[in-house]
């Protein structure tokens, strides 16, 4: 049974930065896409970014140039640098792996808050 397992996160002041982490534990083959989704409260998850198995990215317009994703294929394990870190990025952060084309999995979620 596949499991994403997540850490970091936390509370950093505006300006900050933080590094996710997401890897996968249990068997998984041809991961097509790996990425990064958040949800505030009161509002729909919502894509920030993806990484293809080819190494191709996408980013929502509201972190680009802000945020960069990363995996290590061999490690099956992605993740996202957040820099300059703005109060709205504040919410709770999902991984997500999409394998065989058809199979989702996701991580179980972490908190980021930015607050001074």
């Amino acid at each position: 049974q596949v499991h994403l397992v997540q850490s970091g996160g936390g509370l950093v002041q505006p300006g900050g930065s933080l590094r996710l982490s997401c890897a996968a534990s249990g068997s998984i083959f041809n991961i097509n896409v790996m990425g990064w989704y958040r949800q505030a409260p009161g509002k729909q998850r919502e894509l920030v970014a993806a990484i293809t198995s080819g190494g191709n990215t996408n980013y929502a317009d509201s972190v680009k140039g802000r945020f960069i994703i990363s995996s290590d294929n061999a490690k099956n394990t992605v993740y996202l640098q957040m820099n300059s870190l703005k109060p709205e990025d504040t919410a709770v952060y999902y991984c997500k792996f999409v394998a065989a084309a058809t199979r989702q999995y996701w991580g179980q979620g972490t908190q980021v808050t930015v607050s001074s």
